[in-house]
């Protein structure tokens, strides 16, 4: 928590009270269903929470903004996201049936409001969306094949709807057929930790 109030500072006490209780819930439903890497369950604040958060250092997401967190695994981006802006709306979805009950299970157990799941592939889900979130699972190009047509063309924030996706690495590549819809933030830019020299935000326009 020391980490998270170190960059985020103006969180308010429920929302503190619902970052704090994640370490146990993950750490709990982790024994039962694998969600965070057994070795990486100590980093969850790190690697895991402030990771998702490093989405909020580069967008103020409007209130009313709809947003698909695409294979959220155990709710990340997702659920950070979803208590760091609780006036957005977020839809979770996963083809792994185990990982949504968990990240479903932990929205519950801290009153997360703003959130609704889907066990589904990406395809099935018939609503657009202002943007579409996601942390680092697959290339680009795939991505961008599947969240094309449920992006919204209502504007409502000071960014274009669009993708933004957690990634590491080198990333040339990879965003090179979008050169001139996308952009890229360092997050060793928003925060000190060694974990985050290689980390970026990718953001395409749809």
């Amino acid at each position: 928590m020391e980490l998270l109030l170190k960059y985020f500072p103006n969180l308010d006490e429920k929302q503190k009270e619902q970052f704090a209780a994640l370490k146990e819930l993950y750490t709990d439903w982790n024994a039962k269903i694998n969600v965070i890497s057994r070795k990486d369950i100590g980093n969850l604040y790190e690697h895991h929470v402030l990771h998702s958060l490093g989405i909020a250092k580069v967008i103020r997401f409007s209130p009313g903004t709809k947003i698909m967190d695409l294979g959220t695994g155990g709710g990340f981006p997702g659920i950070p996201l979803a208590i760091f802006f609780p006036e957005v709306k977020f839809h979770l979805v996963d083809s792994i049936g185990k990982k949504v009950r968990v990240a479903s299970e932990v929205a519950n157990s801290i009153g997360i409001k703003n959130v609704t799941f889907s066990h589904a592939r990406a395809e099935e889900v018939k609503d657009l969306y202002d943007f579409v979130v996601s942390r680092a699972v697959m290339p680009l190009a795939d991505l961008m094949k599947i969240v094309r047509k449920k992006i919204s063309t209502h504007q409502q924030n000071a960014l274009p709807n669009g993708l933004i996706c957690l990634k590491g690495g080198e990333l040339k590549h990879e965003t090179m057929p979008f050169r001139n819809k996308t952009t890229m933030w360092s997050l060793s830019d928003y925060f000190n930790e060694k974990f985050f020299e290689t980390k970026k935000v990718v953001y395409v326009a749809s």
